[in-house]
């Protein structure tokens, strides 16, 4: 196996992972800062990041603010760094200023099976038993079954119940299409609170894995009181191989080091950017291999099954409280199908694979894929981030 060390990384630049409107949005970022060997709150002021954490130590403390979009706009800081200069640094380099995934004490949620295609394809991971050799024919056996028949389909309603009754007697009925149609969503915990990557980062492939694939998804992200202060981007990288196995291991196949990628930036919601305009993004996806691969796709905020507000509700509730709040990935339309390594098998990463996930309002997340064996380790957790705070006395 080929060393990450020695994989190539993307150049970034201000202009490659800033919103098409950046001169108006409220946007949040996160910086390692080596001065004091750990992550500052910041604020994205044109080409150039302001450190707040004097001003709120956590971003989990800045979405308990009313005020947030004006403390991002207009609060004095600290620190000043140049965008091109942390989007240059080296990834995972302590010893140089660089962009960390904007999240921090929030939980990490996800919410699975949300688009009809995507749910289409778990049903055939699940019938292949995580075979990508079998792809191909599984995948003509739903489609002649299936058809059109969950286009448009209300989860829970009297039409998706007729739909279960006929695929259960077609012997097609999954789990994916229970948590796809059925009355309750499928959400999951992601990842543990600290262990994101952000833009620029590598992200992490288990290696044992053959077949698996980006999920370009839409990422919400919700205070302590349930309220949606903002969204910003994320890859939920799909291991289909080991998921396909068995749902069970569905924790084997999404939480390893470096599988989930956050950021650019959280923008938070003002007068131009909100929950209306996060039910109408479109997220592009491309994938550039090192030999000239190379794989667009694309997700539609417009085409989800659940309305993002109801997959809120199914995570945070009189059954579940978050004080700290949480984020929560909305599930993707992306689902590739085409053959990469072998006829029939499908997508799958090869290792120095770039992923880029994009959308206008958004800005872009840039990732390299490498082994999860070989990413950067995970070694900042919540008990040292508070002892780091504490010594720089903004606790």
């Amino acid at each position: 196996m080929e060393s990450a060390a020695a994989l190539p990384r993307p150049v970034l630049s201000a202009g490659s992972v800033l919103p098409e409107d950046a001169g108006r949005a409220a946007l949040v970022a996160r910086v390692h800062d080596p001065q004091w060997d750990g992550p500052c709150v910041a604020a994205v002021r044109g080409e150039h990041v302001v450190d707040l954490t004097a001003v709120a130590p956590t971003v989990s403390d800045l979405m308990e603010r009313d005020d947030a979009a004006a403390v991002v706009r207009e609060a004095d800081g600290g620190h000043v760094w140049r965008l091109d200069e942390l989007l240059a640094a080296p990834a995972g380099r302590r010893d140089a200023p660089h962009l960390l995934a904007p999240v921090d004490l929030q939980v990490i949620k996800a919410a699975g099976v949300t688009f009809a295609r995507s749910l289409l394809e778990r049903v055939i991971e699940e019938r292949t038993g995580g075979d990508p050799a079998q792809a191909a024919r599984v995948r003509a056996r739903v489609g002649q079954v299936v058809g059109g028949t969950l286009d448009g389909i209300r989860p829970g309603s009297p039409e998706a119940v007729k739909a279960k009754d006929l695929l259960l007697s077609e012997g097609l009925w999954s789990q994916y299409l229970e948590v796809g149609i059925g009355p309750d969503p499928e959400v999951f915990t992601k990842a543990p609170v600290l262990s994101a990557v952000g833009t620029g980062a590598d992200i992490g492939v288990l290696g044992a894995s053959v077949w698996n694939n980006p999920e370009p998804e839409a990422v919400l992200v919700v205070d302590s009181r349930g309220r949606v202060r903002g969204a910003t981007l994320g890859n939920d990288v799909n291991l289909r191989d080991i998921e396909g196995r068995s749902a069970l291991l569905l924790g084997r196949a999404k939480d390893n080091n470096a599988s989930c990628a956050i950021g650019p930036f959280i923008r938070l919601f003002d007068e131009d950017f909100g929950l209306d305009t996060v039910r109408g993004l479109d997220i592009g996806l491309r994938v550039d291999g090192r030999d000239g691969y190379v794989l667009r796709g694309s997700s539609s905020m417009r085409e989800i099954s659940r309305d993002v507000l109801d997959l809120v509700a199914a995570t945070y509730g009189p059954h579940h409280q978050y004080p700290d709040g949480f984020v929560l990935f909305t599930g993707t339309l992306f689902a590739p199908t085409e053959d990469r390594q072998a006829p029939g098998a499908g997508f799958t990463h090869e290792y120095g694979d770039v992923v880029r996930i994009s959308s206008p309002r958004l800005g872009a997340l840039v990732n390299t894929v490498v082994p999860s064996e070989q990413a950067a380790p995970w070694t900042l957790g919540v008990g040292a981030l508070m002892r780091n705070l504490a010594q720089r006395g903004v606790l």
